[in-house]
């Protein structure tokens, strides 16, 4: 009797682990039935380099996307992301066009970055502000602050920058990338690690689930939560780095407009779950070439006008939270 029962709580738990990959699992094939379709439509769309472009174009917002994860998970919204990019931009243009140095530029960059997300975390902690409300007067203030630097773009011509956008390394024959994909998959791997090996990740995961149990639990609360909004904000810095790399080579205030709905979408796409505690960074990567791949599709084609790829996302983002929806209610339903 006992045997059978205890086989019974193995064979649900196996049930429910499955259950938490579904979303993903859902994700990649998204992303294999999108490349066979353009496999299918374009005969050079398979093509290594072709694939290597979608990372390159979308090596800043697969960071943007990291930071949103973190950020969600814990039930949160961050949106501010997108003015934090092109403040980036904005400073380390303005800085280097007085002579300063990329070693001194990166830096700073990421520290301004990183002290918004720590306000916005510090609202949203300890003065109990929505997110959606604290982390909007946060976009307001960065791109406020992306016309007081200058109304006009700026160029970049310093040369670790222009250095960092011309280069190219070969992976395979005929297939390049650069430097930005090195980086923004080494921020999904670090990511990946601390979200699933550390105690801090299971935190964060805590948070999401429940709020009130976390803290029965004695886990840090106030220092995660407003953890996972810094690491939002240094990542935002971070893809405002990589975005002058990826050919723009200027801060211009208008910069990364939208994008922090773009990051959202991807991180929605990839099966995190908005009200947060159920989700994996790997998803969100996943999502990001969804939007990259429709985005290159369209652009193949040649007379398809560009906000196709917007209705998609919305129509994709639609469709995720709607299997979560069930997901969600079915795992209750045998609970």
């Amino acid at each position: 009797m006992t045997a059978g029962l205890i086989d019974a709580r193995h064979s649900a738990s196996r049930r429910r682990s499955l259950t938490r990959y579904i979303p993903v699992f859902a994700t990649a094939a998204l992303l294999g039935v999108a490349l066979l379709i353009g496999a299918l439509i374009y005969d050079n769309f398979f093509r290594g380099q072709v694939l290597a472009n979608i990372l390159v174009a979308n090596a800043h917002l697969i960071v943007l996307a990291v930071g949103m994860t973190f950020v969600i998970l814990t039930g949160g919204i961050d949106l501010s992301v997108g003015a934090v990019v092109a403040l980036s931009t904005m400073v380390a243009a303005k800085v280097m066009s007085y002579g300063w140095p990329a070693a001194g530029a990166i830096p700073l960059v990421l520290a301004i970055g990183s002290s918004l997300g720590l306000v916005v975390g510090a609202m949203v902690h300890y003065f109990r502000i929505q997110p959606f409300i604290a982390s909007l007067a946060a976009m307001f203030l960065a791109r406020g602050m992306c016309y007081v630097i200058s109304v006009e773009s700026i160029p970049i011509r310093e040369r670790f920058f222009v250095f960092m956008s011309r280069t190219r390394f070969t992976i395979l024959p005929g297939t390049k990338i650069n430097p930005a994909v090195v980086i923004a998959l080494a921020t999904v791997a670090i990511a990946f690690y601390v979200l699933h090996y550390t105690r801090f990740g299971r935190t964060v995961y805590a948070i999401g689930g429940s709020e009130q149990s976390a803290m029965l639990m004695a886990l840090p609360v106030a220092r995660v939560r407003i953890s996972v909004y810094v690491i939002s904000g240094f990542c935002a810095a971070t893809a405002g780095i990589l975005y002058t790399f990826n050919a723009v080579q200027s801060g211009n205030p208008l910069h990364a407009i939208g994008m922090e709905l773009d990051a959202i979408a991807a991180v929605a796409i990839g099966g995190t779950l908005l009200t947060g505690g159920y989700g994996f960074v790997i998803g969100s990567l996943l999502g990001v070439l969804v939007i990259g791949t429709i985005s290159s599709i369209i652009r193949f084609s040649g007379t398809l006008n560009s906000g196709w790829t917007r209705i998609s996302s919305g129509v994709l983002v639609l469709a995720f939270i709607v299997m979560q929806r069930l997901i969600t209610l079915g795992r209750v339903r045998r609970g």
